[in-house]
């Protein structure tokens, strides 16, 4: 079993059993387990990232109608399927986000976007592996408050990587 079969296991289990699932008792009892597109090493990126020149504070607004606050750190550029996108990266001090809605949404992936924590390596390099990529808890419950992707993390490109829609 690979690293991220194993993961992904543990987190069906957690969304299965663990009282602090997204999950209502409703949606447990038949749940056999997320699903997945399979995965793709191609997906899987160390990318530079151009940071910003200074820390620009910016607004999402939630999927209940708040607001939270994100620092823009940096943008990275990144070729998938032959096609150059970019994306943004939130955060500061080890501690980045990256939210972002591709071309499959609605159909394929949660029509919000799904999220990502991108791994700093350091010397303004990252790791961005998509696989990772996952749902916000919004997508399942509506009593969670979850940041909506922003504008510019909007990719016209297909990511066949990480968690798919899900459907109860």
């Amino acid at each position: 079993m690979t690293k991220l079969e194993e993961f992904r296991r543990e987190k069906d289990a957690f969304f299965k059993i663990d009282p602090d699932s997204p999950l209502t008792l409703e949606q447990k009892k038949d749940f056999i387990g997320l699903k997945y597109f399979p995965e793709n090493t191609a997906l899987r990126l160390e990318v530079d990232v151009e940071r910003f020149p200074k820390k620009e504070k910016i607004n999402m607004e939630t999927s209940t109608g708040n607001v939270q606050t994100y620092t823009r750190y940096g943008k990275c550029k990144f070729t998938v399927d032959g096609q150059g996108t970019e994306l943004t990266i939130y955060g500061d001090h080890g501690d980045f986000f990256m939210p972002f809605v591709d071309n499959l949404h609605g159909k394929e992936t949660y029509g919000g976007g799904r999220y990502l924590e991108p791994i700093e390596l350091g010397k303004e390099k990252f790791l961005i592996d998509f696989n990772m990529a996952y749902n916000p808890y919004c997508a399942y419950n509506d009593l969670f408050s979850c940041p909506l992707t922003p504008f510019e993390n909007r990719v016209k490109v297909s990511i066949r990587a990480g968690e798919k829609i899900f459907h109860p």
